[in-house]
């Protein structure tokens, strides 16, 4: 790898997805500029449910902590029927105990979340965040990115190694770069509205802190905040927008005649599915909204845009630390493409329609207990990484169905070499990991580590004997019980991405690892399958 100074990523656009890229890159050890137009954070009342697949990035990238200790966590996610106050098919978080080392989601509305993000990101050695600093243009040269901006102090110039738009559904840079946006707005609009009222003590009321009220005549998605409670329904298009008097007349026909009631604000919003028609132009990629806006249904606006902020940087780290070639960043757009089109926003409209009672549930969650906590809690991902089609977000099946190539691996708890308990997501943080599954008493051959970007283990239910020289590369499995969850084979090789997802899984023996991680890091089709966009 050069010894130059690698130049900065530049990130533009300070929302929760711009801040988590930032937080990404900084744990990758990548320099970065982050630039935001505002000279504040946004202070609308926006997003608010946080996802047990987001909290996982944001244990990664070392800021879980801090929005856990902010933040409400919820181990039932409520679907109701509102005339009956009949229980539909509730998630109950639990179920993905063994999964995940979250197994409940979280609710903290964006406003909140947005200063946690940027204050651990204010401790960053390798960049910081410039606001009132707004892009008028950029240029592409073959070795960098130069952005133009203008700030309080006049006009400025910064070069880059990369440009990502994180700059919201009117993105400046998707304009600049003439990308069109495919799909469609819907003829509603959404009302989210704050008050301040308990529902604990003085009003009782019990119903869980994320509750989905299904309504043919009006539905409603109730949710509790640290400070307070939210309201969200759909509104007439074209009507007037309540007033504070109707909203506060709306909220008691629904919770009851309550008293001691403060309104707090409110935000009014279209709804979309629209899906940018190609997320990267040279040095320059498309993130979150400005890639994808999806109807803002069961949180998969945020949490679709921080799976972006999952699988591009690392992308991002290899080919910067000259680890792969910039032909690795084409798997960005070819995996997310259809995740965000064919996934979250098939499943938000899904969702939608089952809350006015116009479709059904089951087209938006999975087909048992296990399957529908892993689509709402994990997004249930399952990526297209041979390029051969397709990437889901619904978990359907046996209750633990075995894993299959593309999917995110569980986070495991295992045992290493001197008895400390870890997760297998902590292997996964910042290299390639390949996972022998064989009898370690039997010395199977286990590759020696050439390269820092992949790591070789053992795992096994037996003990490496001390003198079989597998012993530091050797994890413990009581009871095979990762091995009998991933549903495959003995003596079966499995590469796993920083990302958490399985890029092969193969025998042992019939090829090694560092061939299958060269594949994996390969170059593969640019362009996502025809047909994945809405």
């Amino acid at each position: 790898m050069s010894t130059r100074p690698l130049l900065p990523v530049l990130i533009v656009g300070a929302g929760p997805i711009g801040l988590a890229t930032a937080l990404a890159l900084s744990f990758y050890k990548i320099p970065f500029q982050l630039f935001e137009e505002d000279g504040t954070l946004s202070l609308d009342t926006k997003a608010g449910t946080v996802l047990t697949r987001t909290l996982e990035a944001f244990r990664r990238y070392g800021v879980v902590d801090d929005v856990l200790a902010r933040a409400l966590r919820i181990d039932e996610i409520g679907f109701h029927e509102r005339a009956t106050n009949a229980t539909r098919d509730s998630v109950r978080t639990e179920v993905l105990r063994d999964e995940t080392r979250y197994p409940f989601v979280i609710n903290l509305p964006q406003h909140h979340l947005e200063p946690i993000l940027a204050a651990k990101l204010e401790a960053s050695p390798y960049g910081r965040m410039h606001t009132r600093h707004r892009l008028t243009r950029f240029d592409q040269r073959a070795d960098r990115v130069v952005v133009h901006l203008d700030t309080p102090e006049g006009p400025r110039e910064v070069e880059g190694s990369y440009l990502l738009a994180c700059d919201g559904g009117r993105s400046i840079v998707r304009q600049q770069l003439g990308v069109e946006v495919e799909g469609k707005t819907l003829d509603v609009r959404y009302l989210l509205v704050d008050f301040k009222v308990d529902l604990d003590i003085q009003n009782t009321r019990d119903y869980p802190y994320l509750a989905y009220f299904s309504d043919p005549e009006e539905w409603m998605i109730l949710v509790r905040h640290p400070h307070c409670w939210r309201f969200l329904f759909p509104i007439d298009l074209n009507g007037p927008e309540p007033d504070e008097g109707q909203l506060l007349a709306k909220v008691r026909r629904f919770i009851g005649d309550v008293t001691n009631i403060e309104y707090l604000g409110k935000v009014v919003y279209r709804v979309h599915h629209r899906i940018a028609s190609r997320w990267q132009d040279g040095r320059v990629l498309l993130m979150g909204d400005a890639a994808h806006l999806i109807t803002p249904m069961w949180a998969l606006g945020l949490n679709t845009g921080v799976l972006d902020a999952i699988h591009l940087p690392w992308r991002i780290a290899w080919v910067l630390r000259g680890w792969a070639d910039a032909s690795l960043l084409h798997g960005y757009e070819r995996e997310q493409h259809p995740i965000a089109s064919n996934g979250s926003g098939e499943m938000a409209e899904s969702a939608r329609l089952a809350m006015s009672c116009e479709g059904q549930l089951e087209d938006a969650r999975g087909d048992n207990e296990w399957g529908n906590a892993c689509t709402r809690m994990l997004l249930g991902v399952s990526l297209d990484v041979t390029g051969h089609g397709g990437g889901s977000m619904v978990k359907r099946g046996t209750t633990a169905p075995p894993i299959q190539v593309g999917d995110r691996v569980p986070d495991w708890e295992l045992h290493d070499a001197n008895g400390r308990a870890l997760r297998l997501h902590d292997l996964t943080d910042d290299s390639f990991v390949a996972l022998y599954f064989a009898d370690a008493r039997r010395r199977p051959s286990i590759a020696p580590t050439s390269s820092p970007a992949l790591r070789h283990l053992l795992v096994s239910r037996w003990d490496a004997p001390l003198d079989s020289g597998l012993r530091p590369n050797a994890l413990l499995d009581p009871g095979n019980l990762l091995f009998k969850r991933l549903g495959i084979p003995a003596d079966t090789l499995v590469l796993i991405r920083p990302d958490d997802h399985i890029a092969a899984i193969c025998p042992m023996g019939s090829t090694t690892a560092d061939a299958l991680y060269e594949a994996a890091t390969g170059s593969l089709p640019p362009h996502p399958p025809k047909g994945s966009t809405p």
